[in-house]
């Protein structure tokens, strides 16, 4: 009974000290919480409550959080409340590991409340309000984002007890705290001073960056396709012109819903699951609801089995689920293990990828309209047969290549290191005969048959094909073969005459009849992918425009794309050259997700720079390229893939003879690649957080970039210069 009385006077006797006025004190005698009783009763109450095993060891000596005295312990918190002493769970971001201030500094006397509104974006500025009753002088805020980790430093002034500081919020995205620290020591603190969120958002000043993002989500929006499989929910993004889910067009449009789809994931999973006994994939799945009873493939297709180690790949970028990666690495072994030995899809002789005789990636050959041999209706050739025309088409190889370079960071990763080396030779394999084989200086020829055939007409050496475009983004180009490409359509842009744009499928185009389409668009020239125009191409082509040293001419395909889609309201997988709209059938989307997906990765990945090295924006490459456009002085972006926390943001700003960006993200290292403008060869001066920083000069074709490595949560950087020597002038 004595105990437990005594107890209760000195628990009474620190919450009347938590919650009385307090008479101005002078720096000899300020106002303490008693510190000795505070101490007994915390550690009477963590002995009663378990101990270490249920909370852990104490860290650091009780102090002011939250409003009351706190004592905190490596799995949970004790703290006074007017009915007594409550154990709570540790703040969510102090879970791994508490700010390191807590056990390095005592517990002041003072007593300080911080508060703040109750949600923040990054990089936007939130005021904080600090009241220390009684105290006047300096006081520094300590700011730590979700993962505790300390983004901020800052001194402020309290006057009369209260003060107030702006600080731009960053790091990880979460709950965030903070300490305030008074000569030297913890006067309180805030385990939950603001909720920070990231959304995906660009903001320049300029409509026709402004507002592509907010339309290419709303025409994305209306693709998706959402059913139950064999009692399983899946939920894909659908072809413009065919209400299934096809793999190839999921796949591609990633490059767009990554930024508001949670759910990236449960169509690959119905293809893993679709996977054949010899390691093929079907095309698309079944749709039993509109008598699609089972997945198909189309023969011709050599592609399936690398778009679905490139899905798996950029799901796992969107999700940092490497326990989900590891369910997928023996389908993606097995897939490009098909490719590589099959010889329906392998060319012995040559060792590259071999399939018939199609317009580039599509799934349809060479040859009249003949009868499809399920239904003896009039089709187009999808299949194989003893009038088949074999070659190598370049689109397979190059993304075979890249599949194999995506593996092998997987088996890094998740799996079997020696395989990845095995997988990056076979990549290297693949490219160096490729490039013998059909690189012809300026692009990659079309097709090149394993036997002698001519097809009347056209000149098949001068074809530039779509995957062309999709090279460019492959990482398996040397520099001057990417420059070369991007050289190429913008010549062919320049002699187009009345074509709105050179987004070529294929020019020149086949003569009519070549490929019979029993009578559907694309028999003649001009149309569909017999040299129909693709905003999926002019996407891919700006995307490596700005990789390879063009950025104008990307620049300016974006304003084409903006000007396009702003003036109809709609979006289409296809246009005749003159610029109206291809409908290939009652199927047909106004809403193409595909093009759309491709314009949104050259808008984020290439304007605005933002490109992803691993996964959840851990390592992330940023090259903002605003300064090759005239009229945009300012810049806020921000990337969050929206199936995880995962995001970096930057505000960026042109100054009188340089540029300013304040850069931040959940990640911990971002390689940063500032432009110079074409007038300046380098620097005059950079800083990282105001001190001079040291850096290396890239030449990415005729552009120059300052490049270095941020390793901390925030950066503020300046790149300024004075002109220097006149560079030549550039494409674009």
């Amino acid at each position: 009974m004595k105990h437990r009385l005594s107890l209760l006077v000195a628990l009474l006797a620190v919450t009347a000290c938590s919650a009385a006025p307090v008479d101005p004190p002078t720096p000899s005698s300020p106002s303490p919480i008693p510190a000795s009783p505070t101490a007994d009763v915390f550690t009477d109450y963590w002995t009663r409550s378990g101990g270490a095993a249920t909370l852990g060891e104490p860290v650091g000596e009780p102090i002011f959080l939250d409003g009351t005295p706190t004592r905190v312990y490596r799995r949970g918190l004790i703290a006074v409340r007017p009915d007594g002493l409550t154990a709570l769970p540790l703040p969510s971001g102090w879970a791994h590991s508490p700010p390191a201030e807590l056990e390095q500094l005592p517990a002041s006397p003072w007593r300080a409340t911080l508060t703040a509104p109750a949600d923040a974006r990054p990089l936007t500025p939130v005021e904080i309000r600090i009241a220390a009753p009684g105290y006047q002088g300096r006081a520094v805020l300590h700011l730590y984002d979700g993962q505790a980790r300390r983004i901020e430093r800052q001194v402020i002034d309290i006057v009369n007890g209260a003060g107030t500081m702006t600080v731009q919020p960053g790091g990880a995205p979460g709950a965030h705290s903070a300490l305030l620290i008074i000569d030297g020591a913890i006067a309180g603190g805030s385990s939950r001073l603001y909720t920070l969120d990231a959304e995906t958002m660009l903001v320049t000043g300029q409509e026709r960056f402004d507002a592509l993002y907010p339309m290419i989500r709303r025409f994305m929006e209306q693709c998706v396709l959402e059913y139950d499989l064999d009692g399983t929910p899946v939920r894909g993004y659908r072809s413009p012109d065919n209400p299934l889910l096809w793999l190839r067009d999921h796949t591609y449009q990633a490059r767009g819903f990554r930024y508001f789809e949670q759910d990236v994931t449960s169509l690959i999973d119905a293809f893993r699951r679709a996977q054949r006994p010899d390691g093929s994939f079907p095309d698309f799945l079944a749709r039993p609801s509109i008598g699609v009873l089972h997945p198909l493939r189309k023969e011709v297709e050599a592609d399936v089995e690398y778009l679905f180690v490139q899905a798996v790949y950029e799901a796992w970028q969107a999700t940092g689920d490497d326990a989900w990666l590891r369910t997928n690495l023996d389908a993606m072994r097995r897939a490009v293990r098909y490719t590589l030995n099959d010889p329906l899809r392998w060319d012995a002789q040559h060792r590259l990828v071999r399939r018939p005789y199609t317009i580039d990636t599509w799934d349809f050959a060479y040859g009249p309209t003949t009868t499809d041999p399920t239904t003896g209706k009039p089709a187009p050739r999808h299949w194989i047969d003893d009038q088949t025309i074999w070659g190598i088409f370049h689109g397979d190889n190059t993304g075979l290549a890249h599949a194999l370079e995506l593996l092998a960071r997987i088996e890094a990763r998740v799996g079997d290191p020696l395989l990845a080396h095995q997988w990056r030779a076979e990549a290297d394999g693949i490219m160096e005969r490729l490039n013998a084989l059909s690189w012809n200086g300026r692009f990659y020829t079309h097709f090149v048959p394993l036997e002698p055939f001519d097809v009347p007409g056209v000149d098949e050496a001068a074809q530039l094909s779509l995957s062309n475009a999709y090279a460019l983004n492959r990482q398996v180009l040397s520099r001057n073969q990417g420059r070369a490409i991007v050289d190429e359509y913008f010549r062919r842009g320049l002699q187009r005459g009345e074509t709105f744009a050179e987004w070529y499928s294929i020019d020149p185009p086949f003569p009519p009849g070549s490929f019979g389409l029993a009578g559907r668009p694309g028999e003649r020239p001009g149309e569909y992918v017999n040299g129909g125009l693709m905003p999926l191409v002019g996407g891919e082509l700006a995307r490596g425009a700005f990789r390879y040293g063009a950025e104008r001419y990307a620049f300016e395909i974006l304003h084409r794309y903006y000007f396009l889609i702003s003036t109809t309201g709609a979006s289409y997988l296809w246009y005749y050259p003159a610029g109206n709209p291809g409908i290939s059938g009652e199927d047909t989307l106004p809403t193409d997700g595909w093009g759309a997906s491709a314009m949104l990765g050259a808008l984020i990945e290439g304007a605005a720079g933002v490109e992803d090295r691993g996964a959840l924006y851990q390592e992330v490459t940023l090259s903002p390229r605003w300064i090759f456009t005239g009229d945009v002085d300012q810049a806020q972006v921000t990337a969050r893939y929206a199936a995880s926390d995962g995001y970096v943001a930057y505000r960026w700003r042109r100054l009188e003879s340089g540029v300013e960006i304040h850069v931040t993200g959940s990640g911990e290292r971002i390689h940063l690649r500032v432009p110079l403008p074409e007038r300046v060869t380098t620097p005059s001066l950079v800083t990282l957080n105001a001190a001079p920083q040291d850096y290396a000069i890239e030449d990415a074709n005729g552009s120059r970039y300052v490049v270095f490595d941020l390793t901390a949560p925030f950066g503020n950087v300046q790149v300024l210069w004075a002109t220097g020597s006149l560079q030549p002038i550039r494409l674009g």
